[in-house]
Protein backbone atom coordinates (compact mmCIF):
# COMPACT_ATOMS: atom_id res chain seq x y z
CA UNK A 1 0.00 0.00 0.00
CA UNK A 2 0.94 3.41 -0.76
CA UNK A 3 2.14 5.25 2.58
CA UNK A 4 1.83 9.33 1.10
CA UNK A 5 4.39 11.56 3.28
CA UNK A 6 2.84 14.58 3.26
CA UNK A 7 2.38 16.60 6.11
CA UNK A 8 -1.44 15.99 8.38
CA UNK A 9 -2.14 19.18 8.96
CA UNK A 10 -1.44 19.94 5.04
CA UNK A 11 -2.86 17.43 2.95
CA UNK A 12 -5.34 14.28 3.32
CA UNK A 13 -4.86 11.20 0.89
CA UNK A 14 -7.77 8.56 0.86
CA UNK A 15 -5.99 5.55 -0.83
CA UNK A 16 -9.12 3.07 -2.11
CA UNK A 17 -8.87 -0.42 -0.85
CA UNK A 18 -8.06 -3.10 -3.47
CA UNK A 19 -6.21 -3.77 -6.96
CA UNK A 20 -6.52 -1.00 -8.91
CA UNK A 21 -9.56 0.77 -6.79
CA UNK A 22 -10.23 3.78 -7.69
CA UNK A 23 -9.96 7.23 -7.40
CA UNK A 24 -7.60 8.36 -4.72
CA UNK A 25 -8.85 11.89 -2.72
CA UNK A 26 -6.72 13.85 -2.08
CA UNK A 27 -7.99 16.63 0.40
CA UNK A 28 -6.84 20.08 1.04
CA UNK A 29 -6.95 20.49 5.37
CA UNK A 30 -4.94 23.72 5.43
CA UNK A 31 -5.95 26.97 3.73
CA UNK A 32 -2.72 28.14 2.87
CA UNK A 33 -1.65 24.90 0.52
CA UNK A 34 -1.71 26.32 -3.03
CA UNK A 35 -2.54 23.54 -5.51
CA UNK A 36 -0.37 24.21 -8.38
CA UNK A 37 2.65 24.48 -6.19
CA UNK A 38 1.50 21.53 -3.77
CA UNK A 39 0.87 19.21 -6.77
CA UNK A 40 4.33 20.08 -8.38
CA UNK A 41 5.96 19.49 -5.20
CA UNK A 42 4.86 15.93 -4.98
CA UNK A 43 4.48 14.95 -8.71
CA UNK A 44 6.78 11.84 -7.92
CA UNK A 45 3.48 10.45 -5.58
CA UNK A 46 1.28 12.13 -7.87
CA UNK A 47 2.54 9.63 -10.63
CA UNK A 48 2.92 6.61 -8.16
CA UNK A 49 -0.71 6.77 -7.33
CA UNK A 50 -2.46 7.48 -10.89
CA UNK A 51 -0.38 5.00 -12.13
CA UNK A 52 -1.96 2.19 -9.57
CA UNK A 53 -4.76 3.78 -9.30
CA UNK A 54 -5.96 5.64 -12.52
CA UNK A 55 -7.29 8.44 -11.07
CA UNK A 56 -7.13 11.14 -8.22
CA UNK A 57 -9.62 14.05 -6.97
CA UNK A 58 -7.94 17.14 -5.79
CA UNK A 59 -10.80 18.54 -3.37
CA UNK A 60 -10.90 21.15 -1.13
CA UNK A 61 -8.11 23.03 -3.20
CA UNK A 62 -9.28 26.91 -4.47
CA UNK A 63 -8.97 26.88 -8.05
CA UNK A 64 -9.81 30.35 -9.58
CA UNK A 65 -11.33 29.87 -13.18
CA UNK A 66 -10.25 28.68 -16.10
CA UNK A 67 -6.72 30.20 -16.22
CA UNK A 68 -5.53 28.59 -13.03
CA UNK A 69 -6.73 25.05 -14.12
CA UNK A 70 -4.91 25.62 -17.38
CA UNK A 71 -1.63 26.89 -15.43
CA UNK A 72 -2.07 23.38 -12.61
CA UNK A 73 -1.85 21.19 -15.86
CA UNK A 74 0.82 22.74 -18.14
CA UNK A 75 3.40 23.17 -14.52
CA UNK A 76 2.58 19.76 -13.46
CA UNK A 77 3.44 17.93 -16.38
CA UNK A 78 5.63 20.52 -18.62
CA UNK A 79 4.33 21.02 -22.15
CA UNK A 80 1.72 22.57 -23.71
CA UNK A 81 -1.81 21.22 -23.75
CA UNK A 82 -3.49 19.75 -26.14
CA UNK A 83 -6.20 21.09 -28.45
CA UNK A 84 -9.59 19.46 -29.19
CA UNK A 85 -9.07 17.76 -32.70
CA UNK A 86 -10.90 14.87 -34.22
CA UNK A 87 -13.60 15.72 -32.34
CA UNK A 88 -16.64 13.38 -31.43
CA UNK A 89 -18.77 15.47 -29.42
CA UNK A 90 -19.93 19.15 -29.48
CA UNK A 91 -17.59 21.52 -26.84
CA UNK A 92 -16.83 24.70 -26.51
CA UNK A 93 -13.25 26.79 -26.38
CA UNK A 94 -13.46 28.67 -22.72
CA UNK A 95 -9.45 30.08 -23.44
CA UNK A 96 -6.39 28.29 -24.24
CA UNK A 97 -7.05 24.83 -24.54
CA UNK A 98 -9.58 24.43 -21.63
CA UNK A 99 -13.06 23.43 -23.42
CA UNK A 100 -16.37 22.74 -21.77
CA UNK A 101 -17.13 18.84 -21.15
CA UNK A 102 -19.30 17.27 -23.30
CA UNK A 103 -22.31 19.46 -24.32
CA UNK A 104 -24.82 16.56 -24.45
CA UNK A 105 -28.41 17.41 -23.26
CA UNK A 106 -28.44 16.93 -19.48
CA UNK A 107 -31.01 14.18 -19.87
CA UNK A 108 -28.84 11.74 -21.46
CA UNK A 109 -25.83 9.58 -20.15
CA UNK A 110 -22.59 9.82 -21.87
CA UNK A 111 -21.56 5.79 -21.88
CA UNK A 112 -17.83 5.25 -20.44
CA UNK A 113 -15.32 5.52 -22.78
CA UNK A 114 -11.19 6.44 -22.96
CA UNK A 115 -10.93 9.81 -24.74
CA UNK A 116 -9.98 9.67 -28.56
CA UNK A 117 -9.68 5.67 -28.43
CA UNK A 118 -11.83 5.76 -31.66
CA UNK A 119 -8.63 7.14 -33.31
CA UNK A 120 -4.86 6.51 -33.56
CA UNK A 121 -3.78 9.54 -31.09
CA UNK A 122 -5.43 9.99 -27.76
CA UNK A 123 -4.22 12.32 -24.91
CA UNK A 124 -2.19 10.80 -22.07
CA UNK A 125 -4.02 12.69 -18.97
CA UNK A 126 -7.35 14.29 -19.02
CA UNK A 127 -8.12 16.74 -16.12
CA UNK A 128 -11.95 17.91 -15.39
CA UNK A 129 -12.33 20.95 -13.22
CA UNK A 130 -15.78 21.49 -11.39
CA UNK A 131 -16.68 24.97 -11.57
CA UNK A 132 -20.87 24.32 -11.03
CA UNK A 133 -22.32 20.95 -9.73
CA UNK A 134 -26.01 20.25 -10.87
CA UNK A 135 -28.15 19.88 -8.47
CA UNK A 136 -28.77 16.37 -8.98
CA UNK A 137 -26.92 13.92 -10.59
CA UNK A 138 -24.27 14.67 -13.60
CA UNK A 139 -21.50 12.48 -11.79
CA UNK A 140 -18.31 11.98 -13.84
CA UNK A 141 -18.07 8.03 -13.83
CA UNK A 142 -14.91 6.38 -14.04
CA UNK A 143 -14.01 3.00 -14.32
CA UNK A 144 -10.80 1.39 -14.50
CA UNK A 145 -9.94 0.06 -17.85
CA UNK A 146 -7.40 -2.91 -16.45
CA UNK A 147 -10.36 -4.29 -14.58
CA UNK A 148 -13.55 -3.95 -17.52
CA UNK A 149 -10.79 -5.60 -19.76
CA UNK A 150 -10.87 -8.81 -17.32
CA UNK A 151 -14.97 -8.86 -16.95
CA UNK A 152 -14.40 -9.28 -21.32
CA UNK A 153 -14.59 -12.99 -22.11
CA UNK A 154 -11.43 -14.45 -23.97
CA UNK A 155 -13.19 -15.26 -27.36
CA UNK A 156 -14.61 -11.55 -27.58
CA UNK A 157 -11.34 -10.41 -26.87
CA UNK A 158 -9.63 -12.35 -29.39
CA UNK A 159 -11.88 -11.64 -31.92
CA UNK A 160 -11.61 -7.57 -31.25
CA UNK A 161 -7.94 -7.91 -30.79
CA UNK A 162 -7.52 -9.83 -34.48
CA UNK A 163 -9.76 -7.50 -36.43
CA UNK A 164 -9.60 -4.67 -34.84
CA UNK A 165 -13.02 -1.62 -34.82
CA UNK A 166 -13.77 -0.20 -37.79
CA UNK A 167 -15.44 3.33 -37.40
CA UNK A 168 -17.66 5.08 -40.24
CA UNK A 169 -18.72 8.25 -39.72
CA UNK A 170 -20.88 10.72 -41.77
CA UNK A 171 -20.10 14.23 -41.01
CA UNK A 172 -23.30 16.72 -40.66
CA UNK A 173 -26.51 15.50 -41.35
CA UNK A 174 -27.04 14.43 -37.29
CA UNK A 175 -23.56 14.08 -36.12
CA UNK A 176 -21.35 17.47 -35.87
CA UNK A 177 -19.75 19.44 -39.18
CA UNK A 178 -16.81 18.07 -40.46
CA UNK A 179 -15.19 21.51 -40.17
CA UNK A 180 -16.32 21.56 -36.59
CA UNK A 181 -14.72 18.42 -36.27
CA UNK A 182 -11.26 18.78 -38.02
CA UNK A 183 -11.25 22.82 -36.10
CA UNK A 184 -11.06 23.64 -40.26
CA UNK A 185 -13.01 25.13 -43.20
CA UNK A 186 -10.31 23.75 -45.71
CA UNK A 187 -10.74 20.47 -47.25
CA UNK A 188 -6.75 19.94 -48.04
CA UNK A 189 -6.06 20.61 -44.19
CA UNK A 190 -8.72 17.59 -43.70
CA UNK A 191 -7.53 15.08 -46.51
CA UNK A 192 -4.14 15.66 -44.89
CA UNK A 193 -4.93 15.06 -41.29
CA UNK A 194 -6.44 12.00 -42.55
CA UNK A 195 -4.03 10.61 -44.74
CA UNK A 196 -1.52 11.28 -42.07
CA UNK A 197 -3.83 8.85 -39.56
CA UNK A 198 -4.54 6.30 -41.63
CA UNK A 199 -7.90 7.16 -42.13
CA UNK A 200 -9.92 6.88 -45.48
CA UNK A 201 -11.82 9.66 -46.07
CA UNK A 202 -14.39 10.58 -49.20
CA UNK A 203 -16.35 13.46 -49.75
CA UNK A 204 -19.92 13.38 -50.96
CA UNK A 205 -21.91 15.00 -54.02
CA UNK A 206 -23.59 17.18 -51.55
CA UNK A 207 -20.13 18.20 -49.99
CA UNK A 208 -20.70 15.96 -46.83
CA UNK A 209 -18.03 14.35 -45.80
CA UNK A 210 -17.43 9.95 -44.99
CA UNK A 211 -14.70 8.83 -42.89
CA UNK A 212 -13.91 4.66 -42.13
CA UNK A 213 -10.91 4.11 -39.68
CA UNK A 214 -9.87 1.32 -38.32
CA UNK A 215 -8.15 1.19 -34.61
CA UNK A 216 -6.79 -1.01 -31.95
CA UNK A 217 -9.48 -3.07 -29.33
CA UNK A 218 -7.01 -2.72 -27.14
CA UNK A 219 -3.78 -1.36 -26.09
CA UNK A 220 -0.63 -1.53 -23.46
CA UNK A 221 0.07 1.08 -20.91
CA UNK A 222 3.56 2.39 -21.92
CA UNK A 223 4.63 2.58 -18.40
CA UNK A 224 3.18 -0.23 -16.63
CA UNK A 225 3.12 -2.60 -19.69
CA UNK A 226 -0.85 -3.41 -18.24
CA UNK A 227 -3.16 -4.64 -21.18
CA UNK A 228 -6.26 -2.55 -21.00
CA UNK A 229 -9.55 -2.09 -23.09
CA UNK A 230 -9.30 0.56 -25.55
CA UNK A 231 -11.87 1.55 -27.74
CA UNK A 232 -15.38 3.05 -28.00
CA UNK A 233 -17.03 0.72 -30.10
CA UNK A 234 -20.42 0.67 -27.61
CA UNK A 235 -20.24 3.91 -28.06
CA UNK A 236 -20.28 4.76 -31.80
CA UNK A 237 -22.54 1.75 -31.91
CA UNK A 238 -25.69 2.57 -33.04
CA UNK A 239 -27.49 0.70 -30.45
CA UNK A 240 -26.12 3.41 -28.18
CA UNK A 241 -28.84 5.87 -29.65
CA UNK A 242 -31.90 5.86 -27.59
CA UNK A 243 -34.70 3.70 -28.85
CA UNK A 244 -36.84 6.23 -30.72
CA UNK A 245 -33.99 7.99 -32.45
CA UNK A 246 -32.13 5.09 -33.84
CA UNK A 247 -35.91 3.66 -34.96
CA UNK A 248 -36.06 6.76 -36.94
CA UNK A 249 -32.41 6.81 -38.29
CA UNK A 250 -33.20 3.76 -39.36
CA UNK A 251 -36.72 4.02 -41.30
CA UNK A 252 -35.19 7.35 -42.78
CA UNK A 253 -31.74 6.48 -44.79
CA UNK A 254 -29.82 3.71 -45.65
CA UNK A 255 -26.90 2.31 -43.37
CA UNK A 256 -24.46 3.69 -45.04
CA UNK A 257 -25.56 7.29 -44.54
CA UNK A 258 -25.93 6.77 -40.87
CA UNK A 259 -24.10 9.47 -38.88
CA UNK A 260 -21.23 7.19 -37.06
CA UNK A 261 -21.53 3.56 -36.44
CA UNK A 262 -18.65 0.72 -35.61
CA UNK A 263 -18.02 -2.55 -37.12
CA UNK A 264 -15.54 -5.26 -36.31
CA UNK A 265 -12.10 -4.16 -38.62
CA UNK A 266 -13.44 -6.72 -41.56
CA UNK A 267 -16.48 -4.39 -41.75
CA UNK A 268 -18.54 -7.22 -40.25
CA UNK A 269 -21.45 -6.38 -37.76
CA UNK A 270 -20.48 -6.58 -33.92
CA UNK A 271 -23.09 -9.04 -32.86
CA UNK A 272 -25.89 -7.78 -30.01
CA UNK A 273 -24.98 -9.88 -27.37
CA UNK A 274 -21.29 -9.23 -27.50
CA UNK A 275 -21.84 -5.05 -27.52
CA UNK A 276 -24.31 -6.61 -24.06
CA UNK A 277 -21.16 -7.74 -22.67
CA UNK A 278 -19.05 -5.11 -23.12
CA UNK A 279 -21.90 -2.83 -21.29
CA UNK A 280 -22.17 -5.06 -18.71
CA UNK A 281 -18.34 -4.85 -18.23
CA UNK A 282 -18.38 -1.50 -17.61
CA UNK A 283 -21.45 -1.57 -15.96
CA UNK A 284 -19.55 -3.29 -13.28
CA UNK A 285 -16.58 -1.51 -13.11
CA UNK A 286 -18.21 1.81 -13.20
CA UNK A 287 -17.75 4.55 -10.30
CA UNK A 288 -19.57 7.30 -9.35
CA UNK A 289 -18.86 10.86 -6.97
CA UNK A 290 -21.14 13.43 -6.39
CA UNK A 291 -19.16 16.58 -7.92
CA UNK A 292 -18.30 19.77 -5.16
CA UNK A 293 -17.34 22.92 -6.46
CA UNK A 294 -13.44 23.17 -7.05
CA UNK A 295 -12.97 19.84 -7.37
CA UNK A 296 -9.97 18.40 -10.13
CA UNK A 297 -10.30 15.03 -11.21
CA UNK A 298 -7.35 13.53 -12.98
CA UNK A 299 -7.12 10.19 -14.81
CA UNK A 300 -4.79 8.21 -16.75
CA UNK A 301 -6.84 8.42 -19.67
CA UNK A 302 -5.32 4.41 -21.17
CA UNK A 303 -6.36 3.39 -17.26
CA UNK A 304 -9.59 4.96 -16.31
CA UNK A 305 -12.61 5.30 -18.75
CA UNK A 306 -14.70 8.39 -17.95
CA UNK A 307 -18.79 9.29 -18.81
CA UNK A 308 -21.41 11.24 -17.49
CA UNK A 309 -24.74 10.71 -15.50
CA UNK A 310 -28.20 12.48 -16.45
CA UNK A 311 -28.41 15.70 -14.42
CA UNK A 312 -30.93 18.59 -13.78
CA UNK A 313 -30.05 22.06 -12.97
CA UNK A 314 -26.92 24.26 -14.56
CA UNK A 315 -23.40 22.44 -14.70
CA UNK A 316 -20.10 23.47 -15.52
CA UNK A 317 -17.23 21.06 -16.20
CA UNK A 318 -13.89 22.20 -17.75
CA UNK A 319 -11.66 19.72 -19.59
CA UNK A 320 -7.58 20.05 -20.07
CA UNK A 321 -5.68 17.51 -21.35
CA UNK A 322 -1.81 16.29 -22.32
Amino acid sequence: MDQPAVAADEVEIGVPQGAHALPVLIRRLGFGVDLVTWAVAHQELLERLLLRHGALVFQGFKINGSTHFEQLIAKLYQRELLEYTNRSTPRTQVKGRIYTSTEYPPDETIPLHNENAYTSAWPSRVFFFCMTPSSQGGETTIADSRRVLARISPATRARFERLGVRYVRNYGVLDLPWHEVFQTHDKGEVESFCHQRGISCTWQSDGGLRTEEVCQATTVHPVTGESVWFNQAHLFHVSSLKSDVRDALVDSMPESAWPRNAYYGDGSAIEPDVLAEIRQAFDAETVARPWQAGDVLLVDNVLAAHGRKPFTGTRKVLVGMV
